[in-house]
């Protein structure tokens, strides 16, 4: 096993999903999308629709993707507020499984 990360190898990669994800165009602005990959700063309707994918994604049911689109989210941005915020829990949970990589290694 090397000495690095992990995923260094696939960060690359990873930079690219971001960038495509979060910077990338779009129906929603990256502000939106950025946004919603933290879990904060989301815009009605889809606060609590992001904040359950990041506490609780199992919990998403057709009926509250129903409702975003009833409040006028069209299917792409519904779409991309998805991705956005099942990366950035993703992400947050990949980083803190790094972390203790690291820690159990020694590391910083």
């Amino acid at each position: 096993m090397s000495d690095g990360e992990p995923t260094d190898r696939h960060r690359p990669k990873l930079d690219a999903l971001e960038a495509a994800i979060l910077q990338g165009p779009g129906a929603l602005p990256p502000d939106a999308r950025q946004g919603a990959a933290r879990g904060d700063g989301t815009l009605e309707p889809f606060e609590d629709y992001v904040d359950t994918i990041h506490r609780h994604a199992y919990r998403v049911t057709d009926r509250m993707v129903a409702g975003l689109e009833e409040a006028g989210a069209s299917e792409d941005e519904v779409f991309e507020i998805s991705v956005a915020a099942a990366y950035g829990a993703a992400r947050r949970r990949l980083d803190a499984g790094l972390r203790a990589v690291r820690e159990a290694r020694g590391g910083d």
